[in-house]
This record gives C-alpha cells, structure tokens and sequence, in this order.
C-alpha cells in the first residue's frame, strides 16, 4: 500500500479578486496534491509573475496549466491577462473569520 501524504498550509487572502466568496484579510488552508476540478478555489502560481502566488477560481483546464478567474471581475487580475496559471493547491476551507467550507461554482 502507498501512502501519500497531504500537505496543508494556511494562506491569507490579499485584495477584493475573490469578493463575496473570500475578502481581504481572510485566512484559508491550501491543500497541496488536491485533485483539482473546474469550480474549486485554488492557490495558483504565473509563469509570467514568478514568486507571486493567487487565490482564484477553477474554471477549465488549458494546456498544461488551468484557466482560472476570480470572483469579481471588476477587481481581479487572472487568466484573462495573464493566460493559463499553474494549480499548486485546491482551498477547500475558510479558517478566518468565519470558518466553512467553500463552494465549488459551475458558472
């Protein structure tokens, strides 16, 4: 049997890109090695801004990387100027303020 270990790590949201879902200030856990589903908020990585990690939202698989959008349009910075990123985690849970799960959206 393989056992595969899940790595966890607490992240705090920046900006307004995941309004009303997350807001600024909220604090959320990453699963690490998450399978990922179009829907799911997930932490992702830019080839084109190296070291700057997003919270944003799932939409589809694109090439090697996941066309991902956030939440407010209006206020969001993603795969609609800066192509497909790289998934590094899926965010399943809000720990703060209000601690739940977050809902995966098909639209």
């Amino acid at each position: 049997m393989v056992c595969v270990a899940r790595r966890w790590r607490a992240v705090t949201v920046r900006g307004p890109s995941m309004s009303t879902a997350l807001t600024d200030g909220d604090v959320v856990l990453a699963r690490f090695g998450a399978a990922v589903r179009p829907g799911d908020v997930v932490l992702v990585g830019w080839d084109a801004r190296p070291g700057q990690l997003s919270v944003k939202r799932a939409v589809r698989a694109e090439g090697d990387g996941w066309w991902v959008e956030g939440d407010n349009p209006f206020g969001s910075t993603d795969s609609r100027t800066l192509g497909p990123a790289t998934v590094l985690a899926v965010v399943p849970v809000r720990v703060l303020p209000r601690p739940g799960r977050l809902a995966r959206r098909t639209s």
